[in-house]
This record gives C-alpha cells, structure tokens and sequence, in this order.
C-alpha cells in the first residue's frame, strides 16, 4: 500500500529510558523511516512502543533485526514492546525471537532494560 503511513513520537519513560512510540504499519513502505528514526536517537536504552502498529511485514520484520543487531554492536539497549498477536506470530514463526526480546508492556520492557 502507498498509502502506509507511520508516525513516531519520542518521550522519556518512567526511569529516564527514551521510549519511541509507533503508529501504523512497519512494512516495506516506512522501514526506512523507521531506521533513520533509530539511528538519529543516540539515547543507551530505547524502548520501541507498538502499541499503535496494526501490522509488520518482512521487511519490517527485517527492519527490527537490523536495528537490534546495530544497537548490540554499539552497545545500546534496545526493547521491543507491547506487539499485537499478528506481530508476535511472525517473530516466532521466523524464529526472529532468538535474535531479540519482545515484552508484552513499557513497563515489562523498562524492568528488563533500564539499570
């Protein structure tokens, strides 16, 4: 769809962790978005909130590996937080759940990240 919009909106959590919340799609259309976003984001600890992500494709799916193993590389945190059952179900389908950690809240992910 060309018409696949995704808008991103970045805040401070509860323990000082930088939380980027996501809403509509993650597919072919808006990864690259969705890369420069991460990449523009020095912060150690990034919480990516998909609350509002309606649907993830292969190359979003891609997309989410990339930027975890580049934020491993660097030294940076990053989690992945509070997916719907479309998305989860291609994590664990792909087997993509050994290269990342999934929570199912902000603040399952804030416990499991932030020191």
């Amino acid at each position: 769809m060309s018409s696949d919009n995704l808008q991103m909106v970045t805040s401070k959590g509860a323990r000082g962790e930088t939380v980027l919340t996501l809403k509509g799609p993650l597919s072919i259309n808006t990864v690259f978005k969705f890369q420069d976003a991460i990449r523009s984001d020095p912060s150690p600890v990034l919480i990516v909130d998909f609350t509002g992500v309606p649907f993830i494709d292969s190359a979003g799916l891609g997309a989410l590996v990339g930027v975890s193993v580049t934020a491993r590389k660097s030294g940076r945190k990053i989690a992945f937080a509070a997916m719907n059952e479309q998305a989860r179900a291609l994590i664990e389908m792909t087997h993509i759940s050994q290269v990342f950690h999934t929570y199912d809240t902000i603040q399952d992910a804030e416990a499991a990240v932030v020191a």
